[in-house]
């Protein structure tokens, strides 16, 4: 990392430091009773609200991914942090107008929140031309089927949103790759509820598409629940970034 115009206070550093060990802790914890490999599983540091001077001093501590929830947030981030001469990978996983797709594509590494077939192509036609690559997109799973919220329908034979379609329109567009899923435990469901059917969607899933094995679920006060239950990512803002007023 080249020095960095970013100032990061060294008590702020101590902060961080404490909370990346207390996860990084949980997770490894949750690894073994789960009988998985620790290295089975991503650590993806939340940082919305949070400044820049954050994902600088988590990249300096090992931190290599970091996730977004806002373009009209994480873009301007996310230049910040690279004149610093911090590279961490960054995935977006918010819900995304089809608008930002072209301001996302040029930042992101991964779209963790691609919930229709529509925005599937919106991303597809903003990142051709634009990126060396192909981006990385991770289908987002409504786990209790509720069309109002956000998220493909695994059940559903919708056309634009049942996962199926989805999960085909991004596997067949030259700009995207299938990854994966990601969702989030519906309010009022239990954890291992939410991960144990959100695996069952997962395997239906890999049968077609062998090649889409990461699994992002699990925030601060599930992950070990998500790991229990094959996530590949874990989500984490508050557990390591600590409590700070949210964005008007």
């Amino acid at each position: 990392m080249t020095d960095s115009p970013i100032a990061v206070r060294p008590e702020r550093r101590a902060e961080l430091a404490a909370g990346l060990a207390r996860v990084r802790a949980r997770v490894a914890d949750a690894c073994v009773a789960a009988g998985r490999s620790r290295d089975e599983v991503t650590l993806v540091a939340v940082t919305k609200t949070y400044p820049a001077a954050d994902v600088v001093a988590l990249a300096g501590l090992g931190v290599t991914e970091v996730g977004e929830n806002r373009d009209q947030e994480a873009a301007p981030k996310a230049a910040a942090v690279a004149d610093a001469g911090a590279a961490p990978r960054w995935h977006f996983i918010g819900r995304l107008q089809r608008n930002k797709a072209r301001s996302v594509v040029r930042y992101a590494d991964v779209v963790e929140s691609v919930d229709s077939v529509r925005l599937a192509a919106a991303l597809d036609a903003a990142a051709t031309g634009v990126r060396d690559r192909p981006l990385d997109v991770l289908v987002q799973v409504s786990i209790d089927g509720d069309p109002v919220r956000g998220g493909a329908l695994p059940d559903a034979a919708d056309p634009e949103r049942g996962l199926g379609p989805v999960a085909a329109a991004v596997a067949g567009a030259g700009g995207l790759r299938l990854a994966g899923l990601m969702a989030v435990a519906p309010l009022g469901w239990e954890p291992d509820r939410a991960f144990a059917r959100l695996a069952e969607v997962a395997a239906v899933l890999r049968a077609d598409h062998p090649g889409a094995t990461a699994l992002s679920a699990g925030m601060s006060g599930d992950l070990e629940s998500a790991i229990g239950h094959g996530a590949t990512h874990v989500r984490v803002g508050s557990a390591l970034l600590g409590m700070r007023p949210t964005l008007g």
